[in-house]
């Protein structure tokens, strides 16, 4: 029987939920950009594959020592 009291059982009603707010997602706030791809030095233009897993701004270049980007 409801208690008239307003607050009803636990779990229920609005904002319990995991609902499909807007907000970020992925790492950092962001979304990778998936499989595939390459990592590309900013200063000399030398490309390597991407690790699954390995940030291509931990990856330094083979050639120069630079810290790479990511690339499609």
């Amino acid at each position: 029987m409801p208690r008239g009291d307003g607050t009803g059982p636990a779990g229920k009603g609005p904002g319990t939920g995991r609902g499909m707010g807007r907000g970020g997602g992925g790492r950092m706030g962001g979304f990778g950009l998936g499989l595939g791809g390459h990592c590309v030095c900013p200063s000399c233009g030398k490309t390597v594959p991407h690790k699954r897993g390995v940030p291509c701004m931990n990856v330094t270049c083979p050639s120069c020592g630079m810290p790479m980007t990511r690339a499609r």
